[in-house]
């Protein structure tokens, strides 16, 4: 998503992005700790609907902002805990990251088909058309496709490869961040 603008999602949102990179942060491809324990401070003290008193699913988004800065159990425990598409896209992706492809590929199996796939299937192809290096194959959406891009990325850092995956999955979070946060 590369007008990506945290300015929709409010003021709250506004400051907690600014503690990283402003929603444009490379997640790293596999789990570690939280990135900014000033963040981690400020999610712990407000509430969903604190932060996102107008987005169409604010536990989803929350699970998403805990994600943005890779406070993984955090953002698990919430993902867990919803029945929603959009929380079970968020677990998904976590398990992704864990990484656990068996795991992360029985989310994405339980989420099918997701609104989100159309908007992340042409950002990926463009942020390929830089990475002609990459193994993957851009067109129609295919989450288990990108688990096994993300398995081969992890074993080449720093290669076109590695780098493709992390802005693809960048525009992940901010297409999905998008979803859930953003009034309609």
């Amino acid at each position: 998503m590369e007008d990506f603008d945290p300015n929709r999602y409010g003021a709250a949102v506004v400051r907690l992005l600014a503690l990283d990179a402003n929603g444009k942060r490379l997640i790293p491809l596999t789990c570690g700790g939280c990135s900014s324990p000033e963040a981690s401070q400020i999610l712990k003290t407000l509430t969903a609907a604190d932060l996102l008193p107008d987005a169409p699913n604010r536990e989803a988004a929350l699970a998403g902002l805990w994600l943005y800065f890779s406070c993984f159990e955090e953002a698990h425990q919430i993902a867990q805990d919803s029945g929603s598409p959009d929380c079970e896209l968020w677990h998904a992706i976590l398990h992704r990251q864990e990484p656990d492809a068996g795991n992360a590929a029985y989310w994405f199996r339980k989420v099918g088909t997701h609104p989100i796939y159309p908007a992340l299937a042409r950002q990926a192809a463009r942020i390929l058309e830089s990475y002609p290096g990459a193994e993957f194959r851009a067109g129609r959406w295919d989450p288990f496709a990108f688990i096994s891009f993300c398995e081969r990325a992890r074993a080449q850092p720093g290669s076109a490869q590695e780098r493709a995956a992390l802005e693809i999955q960048r525009a992940e979070w901010q297409i999905l961040f998008d979803h859930c946060a953003r009034p309609r």
